[in-house]
């Protein structure tokens, strides 16, 4: 019996990874979770990249969770994400299967596999006060007294210790907002491609996406009455091309920053995967170049190794 209770596909933008965990779900017989920050919002799909044809797999459509849960003009946040991932995670644990979870939005990711503790905390004025003069080390041993320390940056900023040991005081006063986490055990692919690969992707993409009605897609949130200024937080598409549609920006202009706005952003995710690594995550990393069913196969050899069992 494997250990294993969920396989997690990660990757930067244009790097392939939907259609590959759309695959694995199909063989492994179970559903894809959704882990992208923009993904949630209805009516936003071609500015978030949503390929609805990667799952479909022989016909059959996948069940893509987390996707289309919030209407645009929404603030979704990293908490409310890891409360929903819970809701799916547990059901389909309930009913015998190894959920799919994929994206590239590291936080996302990283919340729902480190099992961070999200409660909002409210400020101790009083505590504050109390450990304004102590020490940082006696700080330091008394946030040891409540937990074991991971995070080595919780310790190295006088502010953030304090806070910590605000939150650790606010779960001991308040058991109850500390319910506990699942124990999960992922397997987790990591799908990149070289840089000159992925820079080439990305712009193909922005260009077909520009044709096929992004911009019309931008103008009919504006006109449902979307704010601006919210469309702009989204960053990326959105806020690109919001500022085209006010006359902020030309095209041209639009496009270039666009473009070069997406390739920072994989950039940034990438740093943030061998960020994960450095803090004690093992990703299994594959060639997106390779022909999509070696990529299959592959990942699913290495989870049969693990006692995940498959149809492939």
């Amino acid at each position: 019996m494997t250990d294993i209770n969920l396989i997690t596909v990660l990757g930067p933008t244009a790097a392939g990874k939907t259609k590959l965990a759309a695959r694995l779900a199909y063989e492994v017989g179970s559903d894809v979770i959704s882990a992208d920050s923009r993904q949630v919002y209805r009516e936003m799909d071609m500015g978030t990249g949503k390929d609805y044809d990667d799952y479909l797999v022989h016909g059959k459509r996948v069940t893509a969770h987390l996707v289309d849960i919030v209407d645009p003009g929404y603030q979704y946040n990293v908490y409310e994400y890891q409360q929903d991932f819970l809701e799916i995670f547990e059901l389909l644990q309930n009913a015998g299967k190894i959920p799919v979870l994929c994206g590239g939005t590291g936080m996302y990711i990283e919340a729902v596999l480190k099992g961070y503790r999200l409660i909002q905390v409210p400020e101790n004025n009083r505590l504050r006060k109390e450990l304004q003069d102590v020490p940082n080390e006696h700080l330091v041993l008394k946030l040891k007294s409540f937990k074991k320390l991971h995070n080595t940056t919780d310790i190295t900023q006088r502010k953030r210790l304090i806070r910590a040991i605000e939150i650790e005081t606010y779960y001991a006063e308040h058991p109850k907002t500390d319910a506990g986490y699942p124990d999960i055990q992922p397997f987790i692919v990591g799908v990149r491609v070289d840089r000159e690969t992925r820079r080439k992707r990305i712009t193909e993409r922005l260009n077909k996406r520009l044709k096929e009605g992004m911009v019309d897609e931008v103008q009919r949130l504006l006109d449902r009455g979307v704010d601006k200024n919210i469309l702009i937080y989204y960053g990326l598409e959105y806020k690109f091309i919001t500022q085209y549609l006010l006359g902020h920006l030309t095209h041209e202009q639009m496009v270039d920053k666009l473009n070069t706005a997406i390739h920072q952003f994989a950039k940034r995710q990438m740093t943030w995967f061998r960020g994960m690594e450095k803090r004690g995550f093992k990703i299994f990393w594959i060639d997106g170049l390779l022909p999509f069913r070696e990529q299959v196969y592959i990942v699913l050899d290495q989870l049969s190794r693990s006692g995940v069992n498959s149809d492939f």
